[in-house]
Parts: C-alpha cells; sequence; structure tokens
C-alpha cells in the first residue's frame, strides 16, 4: 500500500526518519568503547559487561519483527510516538544509573523503544514513495545508518575522555526533538489490518532469537533448545486462526531468498565496523582516540554516496547497484586480507571501499525484497527482513570475536599474497569474507539477477511494436 502524500512531505518524512537512524546507530555503537571503563567502575569482566552491546541487539532484534507485525494494525505515528518515548526513558535511567543493573535495564528499555525505528525505516519508504522513487528513499535510511557509524565511535571516544561513560544515554534524548515531525507529517493513514495480535507466537519467536544469539557463545544446548522453541513456533504459526506471521510470507521463494541474503550480507559486511576496531587495536597498536578517526572517513563515503546508490537503483535497476556493491565488497576484501599488517592509512582506505559497496547492496536488496511482497503483508515482512539482519549481525560477532580470541599463534596463511607480519587470523578472516561474498552474489544473481535479465532482453521487441 502506498499512501497518497505529497512528495515533498514524503522528502521531509525521509529527512526526519534519516535524523532518527543516526542517533539510533550511534547509540547502538557507542557503547562498544565504553566497555573498558564500565568494567573497572563495577568490578565485572568485559563478557559480563558486554550484555549492554549484545542485550541491545538481542532486543533490536526481537523489536524490529514486533513494530513491523504492529505497523499493519496501527497508526505509524502512535507507533513512533510510543517507540521514541521509551527510547527517551531509557536513556534518562541509564543516565542516572548508580549500579550495572540499572544500567542494564535502561539499556533493554532504549532497545525496546530504539527498535520502532528499523522498522520504519523499511515500511515507510514503501508506504510513502512510488516505486519509481523507492530505491532512492531507501538511500536515505543508508545515509542515516553511515552517519551513525561515523559519528558513534568519535562522539563516544570525546565524552569517554572528557566526561564520563554515562554521558553516552544523554546523546539519545536528542531523538524527542524528531518526535512533533514524525506526528505532522505521518498524518492520519489508516491500518491496513484489523486482525488480532498472536502474542503467543511473538514471544515463541522472540525466544527463539533470543536462544539462537546466546547459543554463539554459550554452547550448543541453547542451540538445540533454539531449533525446539522453533518448531513449537511453527507448529503455532500452522494452528493459528490468525498467527504472527503467516505461514504463505515463506511460500514467497523469492522472498526467503531474501531473508537469506540480507542474513548474510550483515554477518559478513558487519566486519567492517567489529573487526577494523580490533585490527587497529591489535595489530596496528592505535589507542582509541585515533581508531575513531581512522573509521572516520569510510563512514562517511558511505553516506556520501548512500543516497546516489538509491538513484542509481531507480534508473538502472537493484542488480546493476548490487553487482557494483559486490565488486567494492571484493576488492575491499580481498585487500584487507592482503595488507592486514599495513599502514592505518590505507586500512582506512580499504574501508572506505567496503563501506560504499555495504550502503549500496543494503539498499539493492531491501528494494527488491520490498517488491515481492503483498500490501497485507509488507509491515511484518520487512520486519523480518530488519530482524534477519540483526541475527546475522549478532551471530557473526560471536563468531569474530571466539575467531580474534584464538589469535594467530600456531595459524599458517590461507591468503598466498600475505606477506610477513602480524595478523595473520585478521588475514584468514577476510579470506573467509571473500568467499561469502561469492556465495551472496551467486545468491543474488539466483534469486533477482535473472529477472531483471530477461525483463531487459523483452524490451527491445516491446518497444518495436510502440
Amino acid at each position: 500500500m502506498t499512501i497518497k502524500a505529497p512528495l515533498q512531505t514524503a522528502d521531509k518524512l525521509m529527512r526526519v526518519l534519516m535524523f532518527t537512524m543516526t542517533l539510533s546507530m550511534m547509540s547502538g555503537v557507542m557503547f562498544n568503547l565504553a566497555l573498558p571503563k564500565i568494567s573497572l567502575e563495577f568490578h565485572l569482566t568485559i563478557s559480563q559487561v558486554s550484555w549492554l552491546s549484545s542485550a541491545y541487539i538481542l532486543i533490536y532484534a526481537i523489536g524490529a519483527v514486533t513494530y513491523g507485525k504492529l505497523a499493519d494494525r496501527y497508526r505509524l505515528k502512535d507507533l513512533v510516538t510510543f517507540g521514541l518515548l521509551v527510547f527517551a526513558l531509557g536513556s534518562v535511567i541509564g543516565l542516572a544509573s548508580q549500579t550495572f543493573a540499572m544500567a542494564l535495564v535502561g539499556r533493554c528499555l532504549q532497545a525496546s523503544g530504539a527498535a520502532v525505528i528499523p522498522a520504519m525505516s523499511m515500511i515507510i519508504p514503501l508506504r510513502f514513495f512510488p516505486l519509481e522513487r523507492r530505491g532512492a528513499a531507501l538511500g536515505m535510511t543508508a545515509v542515516g545508518l553511515a552517519f551513525g557509524n561515523a559519528l558513534g565511535p568519535v562522539v563516544a571516544a570525546l565524552l569517554i575522555s572528557t566526561l564520563q561513560w554515562r554521558w553516552l544515554f544523554a546523546v539519545s534524548l536528542i531523538v524527542l526533538a524528531a518526535l512533533p515531525f514524525y506526528r505532522k507529517y505521518l498524518g492520519n493513514e489508516q491500518p491496513v489490518s484489523s486482525s488480532k495480535f498472536d502474542w503467543i507466537g511473538g514471544g515463541l519467536l522472540g525466544v527463539t532469537i533470543a536462544l539462537l544469539l546466546l547459543s554463539v557463545t554459550n554452547g550448543i544446548w541453547l542451540l538445540l533448545s533454539a531449533l525446539l522453541v522453533l518448531g513449537l513456533f511453527i507448529v503455532r504459526i500452522r494452528a493459528a486462526g490468525e498467527p504472527f506471521i503467516a505461514p504463505k510470507l515463506f511460500h514467497n521463494r523469492k522472498y526467503t531468498f531474501g531473508l537469506t541474503l540480507s542474513f548474510l550480507i550483515s554477518g559478513s559486511c558487519c566486519s567492517l565496523y567489529v573487526l577494523s576496531p580490533l585490527l587497529l587495536t591489535d595489530v596496528q597498536q592505535l589507542p582509541s582516540i585515533w581508531i575513531g578517526f581512522v573509521l572516520v572517513p569510510a563512514a562517511a563515503a558511505a553516506a556520501l554516496f548512500g543516497r546516489r546508490g538509491g538513484k542509481l537503483a531507480d534508473a538502472k535497476g537493484n542488480s546493476y547497484v548490487a553487482y557494483i556493491a559486490s565488486s567494492l565488497l571484493l576488492v575491499c576484501f580481498v585487500l584487507l586480507a592482503t595488507f592486514t599488517s599495513s599502514s592505518p592509512l590505507l586500512i582506512a582506505v580499504f574501508l572506505v571501499l567496503g563501506n560504499v559497496g555495504q550502503s549500496f547492496i543494503v539498499i539493492a536488496v531491501n528494494n527488491s525484497v520490498s517488491r515481492t511482497l503483498p500490501a497485507d503483508q509488507v509491515g511484518v515482512g520487512m520486519g523480518m527482513l530488519s530482524m534477519a539482519n540483526f541475527i546475522g549481525q549478532g551471530i557473526a560477532i560471536g563468531l569474530y570475536s571466539k575467531a580474534v580470541d584464538l589469535g594467530s599463534a600456531s595459524i599458517s596463511s590461507w591468503n598466498p599474497l600475505f606477506g610477513l607480519g602480524s595478523g595473520v587470523i585478521f588475514s584468514n578472516i577476510y579470506v573467509v569474507l571473500v568467499g561469502s561474498q561469492l556465495i551472496i552474489l551467486a545468491l543474488y544473481y539466483m534469486s533477482f539477477g535473472r529477472q531483471k535479465r530477461r525483463l531487459n532482453a523483452t524490451q527491445p521487441s516491446v518497444l518495436s511494436n510502440i
């Protein structure tokens, strides 16, 4: 369903959404730099205080699909209002926290509210923009993500060094400035569905996601438990009259391909901002403040080119943008695997290629998947897409951390081009990412690329008949 809003109003709404996404992304990444200080203050291990980040991702993933489902039943302006107020409440609690438990409660409330933002970032472009301008709208959401990735580490480093880590919560309070604009520009659109909300199905899905993410670092028993609960969830949605997710959604072959692609893309591309700080710390021996500045050019480039990628998708097709993105990511991972221990300046240049590629491929896949969904499944369908992103990211972060913890001792290089130097484990991870990117490219071609090619092949005969 596309809402017939004036184009000028829709563009203003996207600018507000871009601003909100920037703050949401900053909130997600800033605490990674503060974990050592929080660990010292509360006399906890890094793994214990890392729950401030892990819980955020976990609740974010569950909340994204929940808000997506609710968006089919309630007005967007009401959902956004609720989400942003809960986001701000969590920020206030975290800012006033005197114990780790209180800080964790604040962080969980932040995630519960902020999860409305990725859901809206998928739904608003679909509802407020016609098909021919949807790529440009999705490009603006990519710009917001890139700005958040760029500003988050720098702002965090400045606040931690000049004030204290609790002030990281205060940054998120700025999000309240966007609330009046959402109330104004979203209007009074009517819900597209009046079905009941399947809380049992939603709860089973949430437990499945939680157990799956926790199993990465806590053993196979949680994975088996996740599979058991997933089975119960499948039984539930098949038996319920109005299930949380209609089983027919998964009968859509292109949509399920899109979910798989989104999962793999998120898992591989999150290496650009998860592995990079570790690489710059362990191999290049850079202090935290300089790591933030090394990451800025890449995120700034993604912000600069993100909207252009969306316009390219509208003008030349999603496949065109996806192939450019895959090329950039392949070059980035090959260079990182080969010059792992080189100058931080070179690393910064390589990351520019990867971050631009990431923003392009996210636009292409999101735009391609959005076209496979009927109007009554847009909310939950795009919410599931966001959830797949966060699950892929959460699992990948756990795997990357485990791999780095193994260290480079007694590990041979898998890259024949890798020279002598430290960082063999990082080089090997990037070699694996090269392979994963080739798989992503093949899956995209199989699911969406061939259709575009067939469409192009029919155009001359159509034109000749005009």
